[in-house]
């Protein structure tokens, strides 16, 4: 079977280099967030609710690309720390919307900081001409995958 593109070795495919990117990033904000008492995924999930209070398990679970049971833990956690409320039922359906609280508020926004600091690292790597372009290849390959 012919390569989807000239490559010498496994290390010059597209996959590879996604993942490498990935795995570097994943470590980069491992380490940060360690200092504030978050895990990547925590993080991921304040970061959603911030910006979209009241989500649900199942919302929070594709937003931040673990499973709903994954998210159902992380919730948990973040819950037990006091970053996050959640009523014990709610009146209609089984889902039940989650909230930040002050705590999580101020929890995120000093975590934030060493992800944004990540992610200007990541992007001064690129040509400033070059990165609308990565950006928008990036979505048409993950819509190429189904996503």
């Amino acid at each position: 079977m012919e390569p989807p593109h000239p490559a010498q070795d496994v290390t010059e495919h597209v996959g590879y280099r996604l993942k490498r990117a990935a795995s570097a990033l994943r470590g980069a904000m491992d380490r940060a967030l360690r200092e504030h008492g978050l895990t990547v995924p925590q993080y991921s999930c304040l970061e959603l609710l911030d910006e979209r209070p009241g989500l649900s398990n199942a919302e929070l679970a594709r937003g931040t690309f673990v499973t709903r049971q994954s998210m159902n833990v992380v919730l948990h956690g973040l819950q037990e720390a006091g970053l996050i409320s959640r009523p014990a039922t709610t009146d209609h359906g089984r889902a039940l919307p989650a909230h930040l609280t002050e705590d999580g508020r101020g929890r995120l926004h000093a975590a934030r900081s060493a992800v944004y600091a990540i992610e200007r690292q990541m992007i001064d790597a690129v040509p400033p001409r070059r990165l609308a372009a990565l950006l928008a290849d990036l979505d048409r390959m993950a819509e190429a995958l189904g996503d």
